[in-house]
């Protein structure tokens, strides 16, 4: 039998991927220009919409590419140190280090070098690391997952601050929920990530979904276009979907996508929809509850029954669709951007 070409694993790309080409591209050109036009990116969105899966995408494109070295670390871990250690833990590179009369082993890396120029500050010795990387033309790219402002990022941003300004040729890609990246961009330190560009994930096409499902289940176009409606092109809500009808058709290979709604429904809520909600404030909570009992609610009839002026208002609004809950395209009007959210939130508001 066929292996699933669906997850529900997050950050794994599974077989069927919707890239998402135009961003990539945007960070991979950027990076690459003779001139870059910076040397930092966050993507940010809501859970499941496929920051993690984008972050591994672009770190195999990066380390294809000749005199790139992708080094990936966890914000929860001392980030320099670590970045350190992952390149001299290179072969080729600890043998650049060595050559170079670099001695590290303050840091646990390496033995001491003989008459070698020993490094007791983090700062200086990934200074001097990527001024021996910049004689080789060789550029390094940090990948940092699920950034949160802490006791390592906080001083590692700093230090990245630095680096650049010195030219170095050190690049740095973060995936953030919004309130991360939001609150990272306030410290008065770390003023730089201001100006470095944003990816937000947006839905992915409905065609897009409707098409990919169209091709793997062998469904007539009306029930694949039913089933992308479905996910409202929501990454994680694509995998989902797929996932489960992949599944039950294994079993019952006439059943149709309608008899793993419920199933879907409880995917949805245990893997993503409880969190999301439980990060929501009282305020935000009340919207949302007000928008599960008549979606498509008009702005002003929202703020008169909750007896916000416009501008309080306004700030609940933006909170809200920077986290991806809701959608404000039509104007005067919000309604509910995730897919079934509000069938699954009954239950938590009754």
């Amino acid at each position: 039998m066929a292996t699933n070409p669906f997850s529900l694993s997050f950050g794994i790309e599974p077989e069927s991927f919707i890239s998402r080409f135009k961003e990539s591209s945007e960070i991979e050109n950027a990076f690459t220009s003779e001139n870059p036009v910076s040397y930092a990116y966050m993507i940010t969105g809501v859970r499941g919409s496929g920051k993690t899966v984008m972050l591994s995408n672009l770190s195999e494109r990066f380390e294809k590419k000749e005199g790139w070295i992708v080094i990936g670390v966890t914000p929860d871990s001392d980030i320099l140190n670590s970045v350190a250690a992952k390149l001299y833990s290179r072969n080729e590179l600890k043998k650049l280090f060595i050559k170079a009369k670099l001695d590290l082993s303050a840091f646990g890396l390496g033995v001491s070098i003989e008459r070698g120029n020993q490094i007791f500050d983090i700062e200086t010795a990934l200074e001097r690391m990527l001024e021996e990387l910049k004689k080789m033309d060789k550029k390094v790219l940090i990948m940092i997952d699920e950034i949160a402002g802490n006791e390592f990022v906080k001083p590692f941003i700093s230090v990245f601050q630095l680096l650049i300004r010195k030219r170095l040729p050190v690049f740095l890609i973060m995936t953030g929920l919004y309130e991360n990246i939001y609150n990272l961009q306030n410290e008065k330190t770390l003023t730089f990530l201001y100006r470095a560009p944003k990816v937000v994930m947006e839905p992915l096409g409905i065609g897009a979904v409707s098409r990919s499902y169209a091709q793997i289940f062998r469904i007539d176009s009306d029930d694949a276009m039913n089933m992308a409606k479905l996910t409202k092109g929501y990454a994680f809500a694509y995998q989902a979907l797929g996932y489960l009808f992949w599944e039950a058709r294994s079993k019952n290979k006439d059943c149709t996508y309608e008899t793993v709604i419920s199933q879907y429904d409880d995917v949805l809520e245990s893997y993503v929809y409880e969190k999301i909600w439980s990060e929501l404030s009282p305020r935000e909570k009340m919207i949302v509850s007000m928008l599960v009992k008549k979606d498509n609610a008009k702005v002003s009839d929202l703020r008169d029954e909750l007896g916000e002026s416009s501008s309080s208002f306004s700030v609940y609004r933006d909170r809200l669709k920077k986290k991806g809950v809701i959608d404000t395209t039509t104007y005067g009007v919000i309604s509910l951007k995730l897919p079934r959210f509000g069938e699954i939130a009954k239950a938590w508001i009754d």
